[in-house]
């Protein structure tokens, strides 16, 4: 089992939705998150005043799959969330040791 964690900009999300979707991945938990990498933030004018953003929103996409599912859920969201841009973000997976549905006690695989 594995965790797809992807860090998107947040206009992308629906795109990022529907290709999750349309490959069968029914689940994901989405958390608003600040950060940067390369792009090192940026200046934007407020009432006159210039002031620095150094953190831009983002959005962290976490999707828990079977280890034979992530390579086709990584393309998906390369895909649905590339522009072209600098800042399209990052994508991480790592592995889950176990995973277990609270409502009916499913482990592993079948509590994904």
């Amino acid at each position: 089992m594995k965790i797809v964690m992807a860090i998107i900009k947040p206009f992308k999300l629906d795109e990022v939705r529907d290709a999750l979707t349309s490959i069968g991945v029914h689940g994901l938990t989405v958390t608003e998150v600040k950060g940067y990498g390369r792009q090192k933030g940026h200046t934007e004018i407020y009432r006159g005043a210039e002031y620095a953003v150094n953190f831009l929103p983002k959005l962290k996409v976490e999707v828990a799959v079977s280890s034979e599912t992530a390579d086709r859920v990584v393309e998906a969201i390369t895909t649905a969330a590339k522009t072209g841009q600098i800042g399209d973000g990052k994508i991480f997976v790592y592995s889950i040791e176990q995973a277990v549905r609270i409502r009916t006690g499913e482990s592993d695989t079948d509590a994904l």
